[in-house]
């Protein structure tokens, strides 16, 4: 049997070639950390490499969208925690906005069930879902003047699902349907984050009981 030879003591690395080979990984770390990942993943970049590299345009956007779907969870989880007896106008304002939706609601002459309109001020956001079971296709199309927004397409179940089926930044138009993966509801969130109001039009169709507005 072959046995390796017993390595030579002289041709081991000594303390001080390995703290420096430490130290020069620990630098190398921290040059990725300032140049690649917190542009791409928190838009912050310190030595503008990321702008350079297309990476902080990356981070952005998923930080927007993070905040979108965090504002969007805060504000079920309030919806869901309202108890009778507090105050509750942040409810009505909910409401009220459910009642001038459905008059606003128009049946089209194309095929769209229901067809609406509503603006958005710089930083506000607004929220629609379809009330639909399980499997059922509702088609979509939305479009928006004035500028762009950026949208989250989810789905909220009744047993507590949740799904993300698509999200954008800066943009003007989409169409498409959706298939409701379970029972519940599902529709978008918008939020303007342009300078100048921008008006948002949403036609829908197919199966679907209800278009509320939720937010």
């Amino acid at each position: 049997m072959y046995n390796a030879n017993k390595p030579n003591l002289d041709e081991l690395p000594s303390s001080a070639q390995l703290i420096r080979s430490t130290i020069v990984a620990a630098l190398v770390a921290v040059v990725v950390l300032v140049t690649v990942i917190l542009p791409a993943e928190y838009g912050i970049d310190p030595t503008r490499i990321g702008s350079v590299l297309g990476l902080t345009e990356m981070g952005e956007i998923k930080t927007q969208l993070a905040e979108e779907a965090e504002a969007d969870r805060q504000m079920q989880y309030e919806l869901q925690n309202l108890q009778p007896g507090k105050d509750q106008s942040g409810l009505f304002e909910i409401l009220a906005g459910l009642f001038i939706s459905s008059a606003q609601a128009q049946t089209a002459g194309d095929g769209w069930k229901d067809t609406i309109s509503f603006t958005l001020t710089p930083e506000q956001g607004a929220e629609y879902k379809l009330v639909m079971e399980e499997g059922a296709v509702a088609p979509f199309k939305w479009v928006v003047e004035g500028g762009a927004v950026n949208f989250d397409l989810h789905g909220d179940g009744t047993g507590g699902q949740s799904v993300s089926y698509e999200k954008g930044r800066a943009i003007p138009e989409d169409e498409g349907e959706i298939t409701a993966r379970f029972t519940g509801y599902h529709g978008w969130f918008w939020r303007n984050r342009g300078k100048q109001d921008v008006t948002v039009t949403l036609q829908v169709g197919g199966n679907y009981s209800e278009l509320k507005r939720t937010y």
